[in-house]
């Protein structure tokens, strides 16, 4: 992976990072549940020329050592990790889960951003169906599928680890997350996902981490259901993606773009997993948000 890894200061420890180099803007690139920093290394490549690009390790993933002990810490901390670098009103990029993260910061007033750019991670539910689905993600069932499927807070040996690295690559063409994506690529998103404990390998997040995440209070007032967004005032732009998690619900996704001018739709012909399988046109979509901000910046200044 390009890139000098970095450490992010939060309030109670630093989060792991990496700064892709490059100047100009700073743009941040947040992940989703289950990755890290490294599942934006194809995109960053491709900033560099125009922006400085940054990537973190959320809470409880990839070499970041810090867990959640709330369900807003991972999302609040993106506050923290701006302040800290000093940038002012940078791009934010946040895919998946990390979609959100983005949001609610901002929605918090912890962040101004120039710009939002959401990849296939917006929340479309009112509160009381959101309280819902977050409950179903904390059930002994739904626990159960994330370690079959992901392998979730396994322990492994250095065999095991570097045969189960092996295997997301050997099977990344057929997987409904992967395919299209970069080989090398698929093996550096693994092998960061495990953290060393000691004799062991662990596979992040942990169960524990994905259960205190979505163990959301009702009455928070950054919520994530769909009411978050009128709280967002800045530029925003949602890429959906046409095989992902939220194409069957296009129509709701446009209405929250059409409810707020400067808010744009952005549809791209991809999986769910649009930063490492479609990473060039991302990157042409984050680089357009990046000559914007610069744009705006010319003319205030002039």
């Amino acid at each position: 992976m390009t890139g000098t890894e970095i450490e992010l200061p939060v309030v109670d420890g630093v989060l792991s990072g990496v700064d892709f180099g490059g100047h100009g803007e700073g743009v941040l690139l947040v992940h989703g549940s289950g990755h890290n920093a490294a599942a934006w290394t194809d995109v960053a490549s491709q900033l560099v020329s125009e922006c400085h690009p940054i990537a973190l390790d959320l809470r409880g993933h990839g070499q970041t050592r810090l867990d959640s002990t709330n369900p807003e810490q991972y999302w609040r901390d993106i506050g923290s990790v701006v302040t800290a670098l000093a940038w002012d009103r940078p791009v934010l990029v946040g895919h998946s889960t990390g979609g959100y993260a983005v949001t609610a910061a901002t929605a918090c007033g912890l962040v101004e951003p120039a710009a939002l750019c959401i990849v296939d991670g917006i929340v479309l539910d009112d509160r009381n169906a959101s309280i819902a689905e977050h409950a179903d993600v904390r059930t002994t069932e739904a626990a159960d599928r994330l370690r079959t499927m992901f392998r979730y807070g396994w322990k492994a040996d250095d065999d095991q680890m570097h045969a189960y690295v092996e295997q997301c690559v050997r099977e990344a063409g057929g997987d409904w997350l992967n395919a299209g994506a970069r080989p090398g690529l698929v093996e550096e998103v693994a092998r960061r996902s495990f953290m060393r404990c000691g004799h062991w390998w662990v596979r992040r997040p942990a169960i524990e981490e994905v259960a205190t995440v979505t163990a959301v209070e009702p009455d928070a007032e950054v919520f994530p259901a769909v009411d978050v967004y009128a709280r967002v005032t800045c530029p925003m732009t949602i890429v959906l993606a046409e095989d992902g998690f939220y194409a069957s619900r296009r129509d709701e996704v446009r209405a929250v773009v059409d409810a707020v001018p400067g808010r744009r739709l952005i549809d791209i012909s991809s999986n769910h997993n649009v930063p490492m399988t479609r990473p060039a046109d991302l990157a042409a979509i984050i680089l357009n948000l990046v000559r914007d901000r610069a744009a705006t910046s010319t003319r205030n200044v002039d």
